[in-house]
């Protein structure tokens, strides 16, 4: 069936559902990432970027092979960065400004190949993860400078997914999913605010911030068997609330929303809140079965 080529590249307007154009490529379209001004489309070695609006090609990238499409973009336009794999033998990630159309930076993240990718949405943060899936790091993009080192476990796992809070400053919680079947939260706020008491004790005054970062876990906390372990999943914060100390401007507590979704057909939503204290909660706000919903309708019509 030609029109369901995975070369083939449909755009539709979301308010009629009317088709607008169709775009075809030499091979298969493995991601495409879109905002207000750009289009971009990756391919395993190629990747486009288009004017959104008039659809005319505006540049393109020849990348290393990029067999499973990683690619991560930030949709503020004044931050509109495109992050792609730069090596396949080590964690390199290339960094792209979609809006100037030059290459930015190139970050050496990991020692092994990039499993997943994720940018702020203002584009000053990214997050990354190798295959081995134990450390997770997150670096300043204007700078290319490593902020934070988080251990997500002692034991290899496939990181599926990473996502930032929205935030128009530094995002409150970085969420990760796993093929452990856990979903991962590591709190940024906090962490800022407890940075300045780690760094006057002997160890924070020899280490650097990163290193102790990677060998603290007080700012990790994890929601275990969330689906079943080897089932691909992937977690968006959708908002995150944060509630202020009456007493002083430091922020007591934060409640942030959490989808889910797993290839087993299921979504879930979260609730994680988390005081000052740092102990945190989760709460199942809701579950149902995309698949059995799905065929119901399709049934009844």
């Amino acid at each position: 069936m030609p029109s369901l080529s995975p070369r083939r590249l449909c755009l539709f307007n979301t308010t009629t559902g009317a088709p607008l154009r169709e775009m075809n490529f030499l091979t298969s379209i493995l991601a495409v990432r879109l905002n207000r001004k750009r289009l971009v489309v990756v391919l395993q070695e190629k990747t486009y970027i288009y004017d959104s609006n008039s659809l005319s090609m505006l540049d393109t990238i020849d990348t290393v092979p990029n067999l499973k499409g990683l690619c991560a973009f930030s949709p503020s336009l004044e931050g509109c960065f495109l992050a792609l794999p730069a090596s396949t033998a080590k964690g390199a990630v290339l960094v792209y400004n979609v809006m100037e159309l030059q290459l930015h930076c190139e970050i050496d993240a990991h020692r092994s190949p990039l499993a997943a990718i994720a940018l702020s949405s203002n584009g000053k943060y990214i997050a990354t993860a190798s295959e081995q899936g134990t450390i997770i790091r997150i670096h300043l993009v204007s700078e290319a400078t490593k902020s934070y080192s988080f251990r997500r476990g002692t034991c290899s796992s496939t990181i599926f997914s990473l996502s930032f809070a929205p935030s128009l400053q530094l995002p409150d919680i970085l969420v990760a999913t796993s093929s452990s079947g856990s979903v991962h939260i590591f709190s940024l706020g906090f962490e800022t605010n407890q940075r300045t008491k780690k760094s006057g004790s002997f160890l924070g005054s020899i280490l650097p911030y990163y290193v102790n970062d990677a060998l603290d876990p007080a700012h990790h906390h994890v929601l275990h068997n969330a689906v079943s372990a080897g089932v691909r999943s992937y977690a968006v914060v959708r908002k995150v609330d944060n509630v202020a100390d009456s007493s002083s401007s430091e922020i007591a507590s934060c409640r942030a929303i959490i989808s889910l979704i797993a290839y087993n057909g299921y979504f879930q939503e979260y609730a994680f809140t988390l005081n000052s204290q740092n102990e945190s909660t989760w709460s199942l706000e809701r579950e149902f079965n995309l698949v059995a919903v799905i065929s119901g309708n399709a049934e009844t019509s």
